[in-house]
Formats: C-alpha cells, sequence, structure tokens
C-alpha cells in the first residue's frame, strides 16, 4: 500500500539565519525545538538523507512544508525575498526526487497581497501542491480581509492551505502562559497547549467570518487530529445558532472543507475519535517529520488499526492525492 505524508517539515538555511537574528519580543522562541537533537540537520536536508528517513518508515512520498513560523516572524519585505527563495529550493529538491517529493508554498503572509501573488507563482509556474500558513501575522489574524484575495487564489487554483501552529502572541502569552518557570512557559505555550489552541481558533473564526461562504472551493487541513477542534465539535457548533449570517451550520465547514491530518500522533484512540466526527475521506497521514520520526513497523501498526481496506487506502495516499492533484 502506497503512504503519502503531508506535514514533513524542513527549513532553508537563509530563513534559518534570519530568524536566528531577531531579538527581544520579535524572537519567536519555538525555534529552539528546531536545533535539538540533529534536528537541524534533518530540516536541512531535503535530499539523499530525506529519502532515506522516508525509506525508513515506509514513505513513499512526502510533501515539504518549512518548519513553523517560516517566514511569518521576519519583517515583510525580506519575508517576501525569503519565502521566493525558499520555495525555488524546494522546487529543485522535487525536481530532483520527482517520484518521492512535493512541497507546500511558503507564504509572506506579513504582506497580504505578496502572499498571494507568491501562491499563484508556485502553484502555475514551480508545481508546488498548496501551501502551509502559520496563523495570524503580528496582530493581523488570518480572517481580515486583507487576505481574502490569497483565500480567493487558493480556492481557484484549488491550492490547499494547511494551518500549522505557531506560538501565541507575547500579550497572550504574557496572559495565560507565563509564570511556571521558561521551560514549562515554553512547553505549555507550545506544544502542550498554545500551539494547537492558536491554529484550531485561527480555523474556527476563518469559518465564523463567512471565509467559505465567499470561498466554497476552499479546502483547508489541520494538524494534531484537527487542533481539538473535532474534540469539542459539539460544543463549537453551538454557535451556529447565533452565527446567522452563516449559510451552514459550523460543524458543515468542519467536514466538508477542513481536512484532518495525525501531525505524527500514530494512536489508535485518537484515530477512532477523529473518524467519530469527520469521514475517512478528509483524513491524511502524516509524521511532523523530524519532531516525530515513527519507523516502518509503528507505520504499519497505525495502519493495520483501520478495519475498512477503502478507509485504509483513503487515509494513506488516496485523501491525499485527491486533495494535493498528485495524480
Amino acid at each position: 500500500m502506497k503512504i503519502i505524508a503531508i506535514e514533513e517539515h524542513w527549513n532553508s538555511v537563509a530563513i534559518r539565519d534570519a530568524l536566528d537574528l531577531l531579538q527581544g519580543t520579535e524572537r519567536d522562541e519555538s525555534v529552539a525545538f528546531n536545533t535539538m537533537g540533529d534536528n537541524q540537520a534533518r530540516l536541512e536536508d531535503i535530499g539523499p538523507g530525506r529519502i532515506e528517513a522516508m525509506d525508513t518508515a515506509g514513505i513513499d512520498l512526502s510533501v515539504l512544508s518549512v518548519v513553523t513560523p517560516a517566514t511569518q516572524a521576519l519583517p515583510s519585505r525580506e519575508a517576501v525575498v525569503l519565502a521566493r527563495d525558499a520555495n525555488d529550493e524546494a522546487t529543485d529538491a522535487v525536481a530532483a526526487h520527482p517520484t518521492r517529493l512535493r512541497a507546500f508554498a511558503t507564504l509572506p503572509t506579513g504582506d497580504p497581497q505578496a502572499a498571494a501573488t507568491e501562491l499563484e507563482r508556485c502553484a502555475t509556474r514551480l508545481g508546488h501542491v498548496g501551501a502551509m500558513v502559520h496563523g495570524r501575522a503580528g496582530d493581523r489574524p488570518l480572517d481580515d480581509a486583507a487576505y481574502d484575495d490569497l483565500f480567493a487564489t487558493a480556492a481557484r487554483l484549488n491550492q490547499p492551505i494547511f494551518i500549522h501552529p505557531q506560538i501565541p502572541s507575547n500579550r497572550l502569552r504574557d496572559a495565560a502562559y507565563r509564570g511556571l518557570g521558561p521551560q514549562v512557559d515554553l512547553g505549555l505555550a507550545t506544544f502542550g497547549w498554545g500551539w494547537h489552541m492558536d491554529a484550531g481558533l485561527a480555523a474556527l473564526r476563518l469559518i465564523l467570518s463567512g471565509t467559505f461562504d465567499r470561498h466554497p472551493d476552499l479546502q483547508l487541513v489541520l494538524g494534531h487530529w484537527g487542533e481539538m477542534l473535532l474534540f469539542w465539535m459539539d460544543r463549537v457548533d453551538s454557535l451556529s445558532g447565533i452565527a446567522k449570517h452563516l449559510e451552514r451550520r459550523v460543524s458543515d465547514y468542519l467536514t466538508t472543507n477542513i481536512h484532518i491530518t495525525s501531525s505524527g500522533m500514530l494512536q489508535e484512540r485518537l484515530l477512532r475519535h477523529t473518524l467519530d466526527f469527520t469521514s475517512a475521506d478528509q483524513v491524511l497521514f502524516s509524521t511532523d517529520y523530524p519532531f516525530h520520526r515513527p519507523d516502518a513497523a509503528a507505520v504499519r501498526e497505525f495502519f493495520d488499526a483501520i478495519p475498512d481496506p477503502a478507509d485504509r487506502c483513503k487515509i494513506a495516499f488516496g485523501n491525499a492525492e485527491a486533495l494535493c492533484h498528485l495524480t
């Protein structure tokens, strides 16, 4: 059975260096995770080393995406240049391994119009199969009207947008994520809670702001089994009663316009819960490499836990092929 993984991270040396130069409150502290152990070397290898890691996990095709926060923490003018260069670099990697790699575009969302332009370039000239964004840019949320052209472009070109977590704003961290000690504060604001709340809220705000009514063909992807939204769907759907401007119930958008991926969290109970609230047609596989590195046995065990062979094929490769037009 073919296996496609759609959230497999990399980083360009230029983006890494630019992020390292940021000081004080401009700095994204979560970049510390990118240098733990051998993560940095693995992130920056989208050549033979990456293919070897895929073989170890039994993965046939990986969709590359620049690791958080990509260019979104950088000044807009610098981000535009670095995003373009990173997209060109990813294109070269795909060209070198055309049967094993594809890429999501990196977008300079600090400049919304430049982000829409870069998405179009990546889709029409570079062959990228979607884009990854990391929530807000500065204080501007993704549902800001400035991004409507970006989402219109994504819908028109059939480019799925993956909303990846980023660390909450410093103001929010001061209010809710500090005071427990530096390491615990950072963990709470990132992998322990804050990353996932931030990404899930970004997607929910897009629903509530009518983005999918304006762009019904727009497709989003959320990692980590839906960034908490599926697990709170019954309560979230109660917003439908007061969001009278929406054409559908909140849960309808979640199950038709939003796709869910595993992000390396290969526990069977998480898969079962996800399938209780959305269909197997909306579920994708990913390992969140290099932060999770399941071996081939663990990947096989995950898929063996899916009882329906048709669903198993959808989640392993069919849904990714359809969403990202990989065939």
